[in-house]
């Protein structure tokens, strides 16, 4: 009977995601592709610094070990082939991480494997990657470079915007189309009736029955909201959790203030958000994936 993903949390990461290959992906632009494959191989027994979104992944394997069951399954991704890869692998079995999975695809995006992998989740830092994997209807993210990517102890600290992310963009719509005082009665005439899911929200509903795995005070996972709704349009996101039946540990309403202090306070191990405008400054102090999704990304 072949093996199955089925009730695990899968999620797929590239792997410039996972480790830094930013020399190596230099030597790529700037010499083409046969000195990138010589560049590989002569230093595939040197192990690769961890990536962005290095302490997301360790942390979340970790929840294996602590179940004593594997309910996290991790994809690597990578537009490497298996020859040039070999580094890649080294390194995940030089840090110990239990990933064994993964898919080579010589020069062409990954994205594809995304879906057949069942996957949740898929972080990148190829934005064109991300985009199409959200067309399809699976959370994903560009990883923004971060200088303070770092751990912050052992629990998993998630945090992620509401409009556009964990919700559609319906209110966001109103709001860029029409301002903050249309915004405002909309969401005040429409408290009481949900908001449609973002493309987060898959993924929010997974982690959350992991957590349900654990007693409260012993659970290796911790989420936040960190929207920069306020009162009074806090009351419909707070009756949109509660009709999707999702806890969220921890709810900012933040009325337009700078998101990142708050993130770096919360111990954030990595935040999703759709406007660069809230993710560039959010990524000099926590990991920050971009998700290019809804109307602030549809600009022309």
């Amino acid at each position: 009977m072949p093996a199955s993903l089925n009730n695990q949390l899968v999620v797929a990461i590239s792997s410039r995601a996972l480790f830094d290959l930013d020399e190596s992906h230099k030597v790529f632009e700037e010499q083409g592709l046969e000195a990138y494959r010589e560049y590989q191989i002569e230093r595939e027994e040197t192990v690769l610094a961890r990536g962005d979104a290095y302490n997301f992944v360790e942390k979340l394997l970790r929840i294996n070990e602590l179940l004593g069951e594997q309910r996290v399954e991790i994809i690597l991704l990578s537009r490497n082939s298996a020859d040039t890869g070999l580094r890649v692998f080294n390194s995940v079995q030089h840090y110990g991480l239990a990933i064994s999975r993964a898919a080579f695809c010589g020069g062409q995006s990954p994205y594809r494997y995304v879906n057949a992998f069942g996957s949740h989740l898929f972080l990148s830092t190829h934005a064109e990657d991300v985009r199409q994997a959200l067309d399809k209807g699976i959370a994903a993210a560009t990883l923004i470079p971060s200088p303070a990517a770092v751990s912050h102890g052992g629990e998993l600290r998630v945090a992620f915007d509401g409009d556009a992310v964990l919700f559609s963009d319906e209110a966001e719509q109103v709001y860029q189309q029409s301002g903050l005082d249309a915004f405002t009665r909309n969401e005040q005439s429409a408290a009481r009736l949900p908001l449609s899911g973002g493309p987060f929200k898959g993924f929010l509903s997974a982690l959350q029955q992991i957590q349900m795995e654990f007693a409260v005070n012993e659970c290796p996972i911790r989420t936040a909201l960190v929207t920069a709704r306020s009162a009074p349009a806090h009351e419909r996101v707070i009756r949109t959790l509660r009709a999707w039946n999702i806890r969220i540990d921890e709810s900012l309403f933040l009325g337009g203030l700078e998101k990142a202090q708050f993130l770096a306070a919360f111990g954030a191990d990595v935040f999703f958000d759709d406007q660069l405008g809230h993710c560039d400054p959010a990524s000099e102090l926590v990991a920050t994936g971009h998700v290019p999704h809804g109307i602030s990304n549809n600009k022309s």
